[in-house]
């Protein structure tokens, strides 16, 4: 079923997003693994951050404030996203594997050559999930750009019946952030190589989504 809406109240979408998001993770207690992986990409200022789509709500509060674009589909969902994540100081650039790809990808280019960092969802807009599509190996070859792979998990969470079982926090509860290991893509990488990385970040975020179910004793979210 479409959500008809009119631009008054996707405006409305954006703001009480974000504000919901500020009431869960600010008063969410969180622990952070993996900074070995990310200090580097970090301190570079540039970097290529790919997301499952699921696990895309606390990533977007703390990376709030950066000079960062996320690629957001066209889709409902994709909508929702981008008025939230715009509320909370991203560029978005609308595009996916689905609809407007090639364009949404030139302009991603375009904007990490200009200093941006990136944010990638590389199993959206509608999966299949936790499979990593191949946009984002194209945009680390074309720009030379390290992606770092991150997740989270939470305690107490609402776990919606979505394609890809969206995690939505309660308030006060904890979480666990991970970041995976930084992987380059080559710039003269053939299909073969860059499959290879595809199957590899494909990995390392799976590896990592479960080892932060895992702190909680969730055994597959």
């Amino acid at each position: 079923m479409k959500i008809k809406l009119n631009e008054t109240q996707w405006e409305l979408v954006g703001i009480f997003g974000k504000l919901l998001l500020d009431l869960i993770f600010g008063t969410a207690r969180g622990r952070v693994t993996g900074l070995e992986h990310a200090r580097s990409p970090m301190r570079s200022g540039q970097f290529i951050a790919a997301i499952w789509h699921s696990r895309i709500l606390m990533l977007s509060y703390l990376f709030k404030g950066w000079n960062a674009t996320a690629m957001v589909s066209r889709s409902e969902d994709g909508e929702i996203i981008a008025r939230v994540v715009q509320r909370q100081g991203y560029e978005t650039v609308r595009g996916s594997s689905s609809r407007g790809g090639l364009r949404a990808l030139t302009t991603m280019i375009r904007h990490l050559r200009a200093g941006r960092t990136a944010i990638i969802i590389p199993d959206g807009p509608t999966g299949p999930r936790f499979r990593v599509k191949s946009g984002v190996i194209t945009l680390a070859k074309k720009t030379g750009l390290p992606i770092l792979p991150m997740t989270y998990s939470a305690e107490r969470a609402k776990i919606f019946a979505s394609w890809d079982r969206f995690v939505l926090p309660y308030p006060f509860t904890r979480c666990r952030v991970i970041f995976g290991k930084p992987l380059t893509v080559p710039p003269d990488a053939d299909a073969d190589a860059e499959e290879a990385c595809r199957v590899r970040l494909e990995a390392e975020l799976n590896r990592i989504t479960a080892e932060a179910d895992r702190v909680f004793g969730h055994p597959s979210l």
